[in-house]
């Protein structure tokens, strides 16, 4: 009997939160049961990391997010490898995949929203639009995913799917692949002596665009240098804003502390080096990189935002400070500097509670129950197909 193909597609083929969130899933579902696909734009790392983990990948022809043969693409693309249920990733991933799998054979449409972005355009009319765009393509799809308790409750508020279709699946994180061991302790002192990072390291993991809120964390490495001199500000991650944040930081004289290493796929191993991670984010989804860095026992300095909220408990598990004020951001990440113990604290207890609550393999279970259901009942609808 021929397995079930599912294909789980992306745009950007970067390793964002949404990438690792995808690979993750891809990485781990039944193989007895699936056969599995990943697909996005070629060119990016995230090919790469596919076809280690073992999985078939797929170049999708995202070559202009509105380019008029997207979509013809991509449904030969379903049709040519027979896929059964396609799992789109994100707005521009499913605004085009869901309106291909509807032209084609595919019998299950299944999308997840990372995050919904459109809610914080500035440009207000832009962001209706996706939410009319949204409310259609979900009432012909057969699930929409939300990543956390929030996005699921914003979900309902604005229509963007049929009551019957949300789905509240939150993510998950692999335990093991955090643990200390001989290999990371190498790698990691081989990372402090070739990019001469000396402790105390603050620093993040994110993709420089205005939802992440660096430009934040620029302002608040100012003060964070004042008072603690010796303190390095690391941002791991590409984007849009790379060269605005870069400038700012020239602006300020930060250069020999504002330390921006771009997008790198040992991200993990950097993290491991932090001696405080910060999140300046002004909104998120469920954050996979707040996850990551308490696997690690890292002290957590977040902005209380929905989705963080569900992670972090202030206080008790991490720090959170408003977003878009650089000055608490600054002041919260000296106190965690200037008491090691109430540091090492929260750190410890984020380790104990959090990984525990969103583990790799509920969100996995949870996903592939989901797939059956959905799959079982078109197949019972129509048999032919």
């Amino acid at each position: 009997m021929r397995k079930i193909r599912v294909l789980e597609m992306i745009d950007r083929p970067s390793l964002g939160g949404g990438q690792v969130a995808l690979l993750s899933l891809a990485a781990h579902l039944d193989r007895e049961r699936f056969e599995v696909f990943v697909g996005a734009k070629d060119g990016g790392p995230l090919a790469d990391e596919a076809r280690n983990l073992g999985l078939r990948f797929l170049p999708l022809p995202f070559k202009k997010k509105y380019g008029p043969f997207v979509v013809p693409g991509i449904r030969r693309i379903l049709e040519k490898n027979e896929i059964d249920i396609l799992h789109t990733h994100g707005g521009i991933a499913g605004w085009f995949g869901r309106r291909a799998a509807l032209k084609s054979k595919t019998r299950v449409i299944v999308h997840t929203l990372h995050g919904i972005h459109y809610l914080h355009y500035r440009n207000k009319a832009l962001g209706y639009l996706y939410i009319l765009l949204e409310r259609r393509l979900s009432r012909r799809s057969d699930a929409v995913i939300f990543v956390s308790e929030a996005d699921l409750k914003k979900g309902e508020r604005h229509g963007l799917a049929p009551e019957a279709k949300r789905i509240l699946i939150r993510n998950g994180i692999d335990v093991a692949g955090f643990r200390e061991t001989e290999i990371l302790e190498k790698k990691k002192k081989e990372l402090k002596w070739r990019l001469k990072l000396d402790p105390p390291i603050v620093g993040t993991v994110a993709r420089l665009h205005r939802q992440k809120g660096v430009i934040d964390l620029v302002q608040a490495a100012a003060g964070i240098h004042r008072s603690s001199p010796q303190a390095k500000i690391v941002v791991v991650g590409g984007g849009p804003l790379e060269q605005a944040l870069r400038k700012k930081a020239h602006q300020l004289g930060l250069e020999r502390f504002f330390i921006m290493l771009g997008e790198r796929a040992d991200a993990r191993e950097l993290l491991s080096l932090f001696d405080i991670f910060v999140l300046p984010s002004l909104w998120e989804g469920l954050p996979l990189v707040l996850l990551e860095a308490a696997a690690l026992g890292k002290p957590i300095v977040a902005t209380n935002i929905d989705g963080v909220r569900e992670v972090i408990r202030e206080g008790e598990t991490g720090l959170l400070v408003e977003p878009g004020n650089a000055g608490a951001l600054a002041e919260a990440v000296l106190r965690l500097l200037r008491d090691r113990n109430f540091a090492a604290g929260l750190a410890e207890r984020a380790k104990a509670s959090i990984p525990s609550r969103f583990q790799l393999s509920r969100m996995v279970e949870e996903t592939e129950q989901l797939y059956m259901r959905l799959f079982e009942r078109r197949k019972s609808i129509n048999p032919s197909n």
